[in-house]
């Protein structure tokens, strides 16, 4: 017997709702599917599957999925499984796929993650392309730059792996030159305007990016994107159009813990991970750009969801118009489940509120950081000034090798990392996933391994 795609996603529907309420009700929060209680940390806490049997202070290295994050995809999941191409087809392609039926039952799911994103960064859905990854975002708008011999990418000495090699590769297709400059010499006295003052500086007339880590994750300091981009604006007035210095923002470690719409801190691009701090599906991340600074690239991978480049292809004929968002948002068959689900990680972080996730992110390292900064035998790095710090804290431990430090605090089933820079420091990330509890166990077992 055949069935409508309507019948067919209401049954998908009602079949998820069947195998979330056979679940084990030793999580009550999961045992109540139509119940999202956000109101207090433990609530909030009790959303992820994360085992109890450590203290988890790496989620920014990889997150566990909250609840509706973890819901929906199994329902996307089970609908393609069920049903592949009637459920794709007009998810992916919208009103021109394939198939060639009504899609009026199926939403156009790409546009609506585009949507949900845009919402979250307080931006357009037409400014949002969906990649796999910060490094993928990183590759692809840097491969994209339409950079010529004598011409300069300026970035920082303070930036990880994936940020430096896809400026390298850049600079190599290109011709371009690239410069790093440091933004500070010392923590004890780092500043936003010795910051703001250092890249002044370091703009010469053949620059054309600005390329910088929004929070580094060698050392937990946060840069004053908004000060940077002022200083940027200023110096840009006098410059003609295609001669502007793009300031380009790797921004994962803030994006989910700062209270910011992105498309106001006064960069031109803006590339993150959703694996991290949003908490989002795993393969997943985002690029945020101007439509000026769109323009100045080229794709990488062909779109899937830009139809006027489709249908230049089928006539032909080269497209017309510049590179925009659509365009950037690369093609090729994905995990549909994961890509679809991000749109429920902006939702998620939305109905907490981004304000609430800032304060408690803030207050919660506070308290580890003063800890830390009163041991004997701890040298913390991280400042502890708000305005040039987030989510990640970096110290040492006198005596001991960051990854010594990690492996001591594993075995006594406390999960933190190291540094993985040139320069190495133990690190910790208190996240909402945290308690002030826990950090007090973690301060207390820290200053057990500490030398007296």
């Amino acid at each position: 017997m055949s069935i409508t795609r309507r019948e067919f996603i209401t049954s998908a529907g009602v079949t998820l709702a069947a195998v979330a309420s056979s679940r084990s009700t030793a999580n009550p929060v999961a045992a109540q599917p139509n119940l999202l209680r956000l109101d207090d940390w433990p609530a909030i806490r009790d959303q992820f599957d994360l085992t109890r049997e450590y203290i988890h202070l790496a989620p920014f290295y990889i997150s566990s999925h909250p609840r509706p994050v973890r819901e929906a995809i199994e329902k996307y999941r089970r609908a393609i499984d069920a049903n592949p191409v009637l459920t794709v087809d007009p998810a992916v392609f919208g009103s021109h796929g394939i198939v060639g039926q009504a899609k009026a039952e199926t939403p156009y799911l790409t546009q609506t993650v585009r949507e949900a994103a845009a919402e979250y960064m307080g931006g357009k859905a037409e400014d949002v392309a969906l990649t796999d990854s910060t490094t993928m975002g990183l590759g692809l708008v840097y491969n994209g730059l339409m950079l010529k011999p004598g011409q300069e990418i300026l970035t920082t000495v303070h930036d990880f792996y994936p940020h430096h090699e896809s400026i390298r590769f850049a600079a190599e297709r290109t011709g371009a030159s690239v410069r790093k400059i440091a933004l500070f010499d010392s923590f004890e006295t780092i500043s936003e305007e010795e910051i703001v003052a250092r890249i002044r500086n370091g703009i010469r007339p053949n620059t054309r990016t600005l390329s910088i880590t929004w929070v580094h994750s060698a050392s937990g300091v946060k840069l004053p994107v908004r000060a940077i981009a002022g200083a940027l604006d200023d110096m840009n007035r006098h410059r003609d159009e295609q001669d502007r210095v793009l300031l380009i923002v790797d921004g994962v470690h803030g994006f989910g813990v700062e209270d910011e719409n992105v498309a106001e801190l006064g960069c031109d691009v803006f590339i993150s991970g959703t694996h991290k701090w949003i908490f989002g599906p795993r393969g997943t991340g985002v690029v945020w750009a101007k439509k000026a600074a769109w323009a100045r690239m080229r794709p990488t991978i062909p779109s899937f969801v830009a139809t006027d480049l489709w249908e230049a292809w089928k006539d032909n004929h080269l497209p017309a118009g510049s590179t925009n968002a659509t365009w950037m948002t690369c093609g090729g068959f994905k995990p549909y489940e994961h890509q679809w689900a991000m749109a429920d990680a902006f939702r998620f972080l939305r109905q907490i509120g981004r304000q609430r996730i800032a304060e408690r992110t803030y207050a919660l390292n506070d308290q580890c950081k003063e800890g830390l900064a009163g041991m004997q035998g701890i040298k913390l790095y991280t400042p502890r000034n708000h305005r040039l710090s987030a989510g990640l804290i970096c110290f040492d431990v006198e005596g001991m090798r960051p990854d010594e430090v990690s492996q001591r605090m594993l075995a006594r089933k406390i999960i933190m990392t190291k540094t993985p820079y040139g320069r190495s420091y133990a690190r910790l990330a208190p996240s909402i996933l945290s308690s002030p509890a826990e950090i007090d166990t973690v301060l207390r077992e820290i200053r057990a391994i500490a030398p007296a």
